[in-house]
């Protein structure tokens, strides 16, 4: 059962949009408008309604929803202080929760009663009618779920599923972590709404709210974030195919036609008032992606390449190269329309011969591509190199990407590393950097910028 909602008015609506705006969420006065409405008409009786009446007036794009959901339980839930718990025994709480998880019943209670239990340090809740506020407590969702041990609780829960046979396994396997992972997120929010008391709700909204999916780093991307982020690629790529749309639909206007342009100012004594401009012959660009699939950067490199593919009829053509230390073609592995599956770049590492050794060899790789696939690029071809740019500090091959940009029309690398980690350790993305057009990629937001700003109209 959810927590009860504290007393709302306006100028609590206004706080929460304005934490809203702080992390993305465009909201203006219309809907904040909107949402002081909602509020009158749904009441405040049951929580979950108001969120979603909310969340309908305040969202207008995908990869928000998470976001609102932790500043809306900061700013409008209301929770009683803290009990004593002193019988702290792991077992049976897991026991508990095992039942309940089962039963799929709500296990919010259990979720604030295990925090209570096995997430309090640094003095906090030490009693009951006063909340520790030292700047060493706090209440901690990592401690309480390493306690309770949740892989051992998903096996408990599968087994207890039941059915026979290979299939009904995996089903009830997939439906235990899905229940594990929500009671997770409430453990999570409880965390969040403890912390608020010690240390103010504003303090927690700005610095203790996980980012939404456009904005969390593909590099410290969890696979949970990676599962959200995947939601985002063909959304994204209708916004970018209409925005692509419409720069072709400009750029087919070609130059100004002073014959036709001067018969035509005849008409009105001389003065050019109509302009006649010149249709040029207009056609699809061609794409080309060399990516790396290596290590952490997998995550960046699979949805950029699912981007790419969803955006296919936007060119005449779109090839993808993959590459660890050797170079290979992996087009036939993206299929518009179709979502990637998870641990994707590990089956191309595993089926394809984009690695030898195991190691990125970014020298290697730039020649494996000029040696086999050069002539996958031409004069209206745009190449785009995805990759941290650390070479394990092998040689950067200078030589194979400038062969590379001569051959392509455009040519550009998109990096999923703060710029400011760039030449850093065994990075050669300075080096690189000096001789193409290098854009630092580290979340969706990102991405989504610099590809409209890049990828050409004809």
């Amino acid at each position: 059962m959810s927590a009860p909602l504290r007393p709302i008015d306006s100028q609590r609506l206004v706080d929460f949009v304005t934490l809203l705006r702080a992390h993305g969420v465009h909201a203006g006065p219309s809907e904040t408008i909107d949402a002081a409405d909602a509020i009158v008409a749904l009441g405040t009786d049951d929580p979950r309604i108001l969120r979603s009446g909310l969340a309908a007036c305040l969202l207008r794009r995908n990869g928000q929803r998470s976001v609102f959901d932790q500043l809306f339980d900061l700013f409008f839930l209301d929770i009683p202080r803290p009990v004593v718990r002193a019988d702290a025994d792991p077992a049976a709480m897991r026991e508990k929760l095992t039942s309940a998880l089962v039963a799929g019943e709500d296990t919010a209670k259990l979720a604030r009663e295990a925090l209570e239990t096995f997430g309090a340090y640094g003095g906090a809740g030490e009693t009951a009618n006063r909340i520790s506020n030292a700047s060493g407590a706090g209440w901690s969702s990592y401690m309480t779920m390493k306690t309770l041990n949740p892989d051992r609780i998903t096996e408990q829960v599968t087994e207890m599923l039941g059915g026979s046979g290979q299939f009904d396994a995996a089903v009830h396997s997939i439906e235990a972590r899905r229940r594990v992972e929500r009671f997770r997120t409430e453990v999570q929010t409880e965390a969040r709404l403890r912390s608020a008391q010690l240390r103010g709700t504003d303090y927690i909204a700005r610095r203790g709210v996980q980012s939404g999916s456009e904005a969390i780093d593909f590099l410290g991307a969890r696979e949970q974030d990676l599962v959200e982020m995947r939601k985002l690629v063909h959304p994204l790529a209708r916004k970018l195919a209409t925005r692509l749309a419409a720069r072709r639909k400009k750029a087919v206007r070609g130059q100004i036609d002073m014959r036709r342009t001067l018969r035509r100012s005849m008409a009105t004594g001389g003065v050019p008032i109509d302009v006649v401009l010149r249709a040029r012959a207009h056609g699809r660009p061609e794409l080309v992606v060399l990516a790396d699939i290596s290590g952490s950067v997998t995550g960046f490199a699979e949805f950029t390449l699912t981007l790419v593919q969803a955006l296919q009829d936007q060119f005449s053509r779109v090839r993808s190269f993959g590459f660890v230390d050797s170079c290979a073609e992996i087009t036939d592995y993206f299929r518009p329309g179709e979502p990637t599956e998870p641990g994707l770049a590990t089956r191309i590492v595993r089926e394809s011969p984009v690695a030898r050794y195991g190691s990125s060899n970014y020298g290697e790789a730039l020649q494996g591509f000029v040696d086999n696939y050069l002539d996958a690029l031409g004069p209206r071809t745009s190449l785009l190199i995805l990759g941290d740019g650390r070479t394990n500090r092998t040689d950067p091959n200078l030589a194979a990407l400038h062969a590379m940009m001569d051959s392509a029309k455009h040519a550009y690398w998109l990096n999923p590393e703060p710029s400011r980690s760039w030449g850093t350790g065994d990075s050669a993305a300075l080096t690189y950097a000096e001789s193409i057009t290098m854009h630092e990629c580290r979340t969706v937001a990102q991405l989504g910028t610099v590809i409209t700003r890049l990828l050409p109209a004809g």
